[in-house]
């Protein structure tokens, strides 16, 4: 009579992957956290500066959803940094266009609309002084050629 062989069943040890927290989008240890017209704006003092981050969601356009908060037809806000994430659309009252794609640094000069490009969130990290951005950084008050 042959003898049968038996084959043992080996168990897998299943390894399970966590997804770790995406840091570009994680909570801003020591910063206020704010949402205002859909961005959401983590702020931490740095000495006389303020260091922004800033994820403006996708589909988000300035017109739509700041204007009604800001009360003026374009932002007037100077924004200089580090675009970390995605692709956005800058077009200025002279019809002037300006594409940022991350990796990229950028200024932007006041008296611009934007918005996000495709359907990744837009993470700028950003640097300025509140009201006085323009001047501290020497940066035209408004766009020009």
């Amino acid at each position: 009579m042959a003898k049968k062989k038996t084959q043992k069943k080996s168990k897998k040890k299943v390894v399970r992957k966590t997804a770790k927290a995406d840091p570009l989008l994680s909570t801003v240890r020591g910063a206020e956290h704010r949402y205002v017209g859909h961005v959401r704006l983590d702020v931490g003092q740095a000495g006389a500066a303020r260091v922004k981050r800033m994820i403006y969601p996708p589909g988000f356009h300035w017109a739509k959803d700041m204007k009604p908060v800001t009360g003026t037809d374009l932002c007037m806000h100077a924004h200089v940094g580090f675009l970390a994430r995605g692709e956005i659309h800058i077009e200025y009252a002279d019809g002037c266009v300006v594409e940022h794609k991350a990796p990229q640094v950028v200024a932007i000069e006041p008296g611009h609309d934007g918005w996000v490009v495709g359907n990744e969130p837009v993470v700028l990290i950003e640097f300025d002084f509140a009201g006085d951005t323009v001047n501290r950084l020497g940066m035209p008050d408004a766009h020009r050629h």
